[in-house]
């Protein structure tokens, strides 16, 4: 085995990309590149009947977006068939697999009568010692000769020792007798093949692990890093699954959560380095271990994401946060920004990043650098605008025109007015927000009138005091 860590991450392109799948690539991905390794994708499309090439484009723009680069093309399972079956005829041929003519009406029968009389189902094929001369002319499967006695032990990473009695296991078929590679077969030559140092994938792969590290074992190959993670459960505590809300990774991009906040959010969901609850993609990569996971299921807490997803959008690059809000906008179907709504939103981007947790959440306070004039402002910021607040806004018009353009200034400007009419910077606040943004939620007048500038800023103050 190599020296250089390589994992991978191998979704069956069945449906959309779960947010538990998205996990599992990410501690690989994080695994990998924290260590100066390799990550690879391979697509488990053997399931010609349930795959689909829509689904695998689901998950490759997943993966994308949640910023999970992988080395080299993704590799089909189902394309390297015939690699799978000559693995097969190999250990065939040295005696660590053997024909098996058993019909499946036969195996069946055997099965439902074993549970009809309270005997285990395990199918222990005739053919396993049979002699060759009694072979019947007909299409057989090649199977595993697994071993009979004693144990099969997997030293995991995450779970610990797992035992296995091997009288409790299978014969496992390799290839069925229309020729084709089953799955469990296909992973383990596609693993070794691939070079993957450590399999780090789901706790609901770890009974294959004991089938799987036998056929490892018949072949004479390095046995890889075995790391089974706990599911995520909903906040309930059980299975995730639809009814506790959104499952694929892409309704968390169409919700508007950045890519970043995904990736520290899944990073954590199972995973802990101390107390540390944010961290940038460096962080994770030097910090991320496998003794780090816990063995009991993750808890899916829409909360904490959005308290990480805040993080990250406040502590993020001004231009990349345009961007990504772009590509959420393309993502739901919503029309792109021009350049000058571009350029306003990243300049105002200081005032508006501090306090949003998703792109909806951003693109709503900076309505008032997005909005043209006339600005029409909504019912709760209209109500600010009456008689008296118009007039005193008529009166703010001319300080403003002379004022310089800091926000000190503003600031004394605006409070001086409102102490001339008996009021405060606080409730002039209102009036002035409408003005500008039409919104009662917005980032300070100061910051706006700072962003959009003086003749804006006399212009929709003037459209409001009519």
């Amino acid at each position: 085995m190599s020296d250089q860590v390589v994992t991978r991450f191998a979704p069956s392109p069945t449906g959309y990309l779960h947010i538990g799948g998205a996990r599992t690539a990410l501690f690989n991905w994080l695994y990998a590149r924290g260590r100066g390794g390799r990550f690879l994708l391979r697509i488990e499309d053997t399931d010609r009947a349930r795959s689909t090439p829509e689904a695998t484009e689901a998950i490759l723009r997943g993966l994308t977006w949640l910023g999970l680069d992988w080395d080299g093309e993704p590799v089909s399972q189902f394309a390297r068939a015939e690699r799978h079956a000559e693995v097969a005829r190999e250990m065939l041929a040295r005696g660590a697999a053997y024909r098996c003519f058993a019909t499946p009406e036969e195996i069946e029968a055997f099965r439902a009568a074993a549970r009809a009389e309270g005997r285990s189902t395990l199918f222990l094929s005739p053919w396993r010692d049979a002699d060759p001369s009694t072979y019947p002319d007909r299409p057989f499967a090649i199977r595993l000769k697994a071993p009979r006695t004693g144990e099969t032990v997997i030293e995991d990473a995450v779970q610990g020792t797992v035992r296995w009695q091997n009288a409790e296991l299978d014969d496992m078929v390799l290839l069925r007798s229309d020729g084709t590679p089953t799955y469990m077969h296909a992973v383990v030559v596609d693993d070794h093949d691939m070079g993957i140092t450590h399999v780090i994938r789901g706790d609901d792969h770890l009974t294959n692990a004991a089938r799987q590290s036998q056929v490892y074992a018949a072949m004479g190959w390095t046995l890889p890093v075995f790391a089974h993670i706990p599911l995520i459960h909903g906040p309930d505590g059980k299975k995730l699954s639809k009814r506790h809300g959104a499952v694929g990774l892409e309704e968390y991009q169409k919700m508007g959560y950045p890519a970043a906040g995904m990736r520290n959010y899944l990073a954590r969901l199972g995973w802990s380095h101390g107390d540390d609850e944010v961290f940038s993609d460096a962080e994770a990569m030097a910090w991320f271990d496998l003794d780090g996971i816990g063995r009991s299921p993750a808890r899916l807490d829409l909360r904490k994401l959005d308290h990480i997803s805040g993080q990250q959008i406040a502590r993020a690059d001004d231009a990349a946060l345009v961007a990504e809000a772009e590509a959420w906008l393309a993502a739901t179907g919503q029309p792109g920004l021009s350049a000058a709504q571009r350029d306003g939103l990243r300049r105002a981007m200081y005032c508006l990043k501090d306090r949003a947790r998703t792109f909806p959440e951003l693109l709503e306070k900076a309505h008032f650098v997005l909005a043209e004039r006339p600005i029409v402002p909504d019912a709760r910021a209209a109500a600010a605008l009456d008689t008296v607040s118009r007039g005193i806004l008529r009166e703010l018009t001319p300080q403003l025109q002379n004022a310089s353009w800091e926000r000190d200034a503003l600031e004394s400007v605006v409070a001086r007015v409102a102490e001339a009419h008996g009021t405060t910077l606080g409730r002039l606040a209102g009036p002035l927000r409408a003005a500008l943004a039409g919104r009662t939620v917005s980032p300070s007048v100061f910051d706006m009138m700072l962003v959009i500038g003086r003749e804006e800023t006399l212009a929709r103050i003037a459209d409001a005091a009519g």
